[in-house]
């Protein structure tokens, strides 16, 4: 009964296309690395880099959809979300329109929790985690320059980091040039394996 449960499951996760999950703690520059890494791949149509929904003002460094938070229940009640998750008081989103490409079999590109991971390989066929991380006083650093008071205060940010490196398959220590960890993460995406963990 077990295996025939098995095989139900992973017919039902959804492919053939990657799903690319970057996590990491706040001030880890996963932001910027996605930034100059979906530049770099502009014109390459097998590969699509997913809009957050976010109960949480606009940042210049984020590409985000806004959402109050009454709407953004409503859309969880409509199971309009692929995945969401609770994080530094927000509630984050990406919408079900991920699923198309998906199936197209084209590579999704997340900036999601950590949180989600399970549920996104229960859901996915093939899904890719890459941790970008830094030092805790390199994170202060750049949690510091975003002066983005609605997302608590730095030493609090900082204490919630979580070592995710268990649930990654690569990871990126981002405290180096970012173009170079930008193509590292390029590279990545493209499934040009740049090194596994």
């Amino acid at each position: 009964m077990t295996g025939i449960a098995t095989v139900i499951t992973q017919q039902s996760r959804l492919g053939p296309g990657r799903l690319v999950l970057v996590v990491g703690p706040s001030g880890a520059g996963k932001d910027t690395l996605l930034g100059i890494a979906k530049a770099a791949s502009l014109g390459e149509s097998g590969i699509a880099f997913a809009r957050r929904v976010v109960t949480r003002e606009p940042s210049l460094a984020e590409d985000n959809l806004q959402s109050t938070p009454e709407a953004f229940r409503n859309m969880v009640t409509a199971d309009e979300f692929a995945l969401h998750w609770q994080a530094h008081g927000h509630s984050y989103g990406l919408l079900r329109t991920i699923d198309s490409d998906i199936r197209a079999g084209r590579t999704v590109v997340a900036n999601v929790s950590r949180t989600v991971i399970a549920q996104a390989r229960q859901a996915y066929e093939n899904v890719i985690v890459v941790l970008v991380t830094a030092p805790a006083d390199v994170l202060a650093s750049r949690i510091a320059m975003r002066a983005r008071s609605s997302d608590g205060t730095i030493a609090d940010r900082v204490s919630r980091t979580v070592d995710g490196s268990n649930d990654a398959d690569y990871t990126i220590m981002n405290v180096a040039g970012r173009d170079d960890h930008a193509r590292e993460l390029l590279k990545i995406i493209r499934d040009q394996e740049p090194g596994k963990k």
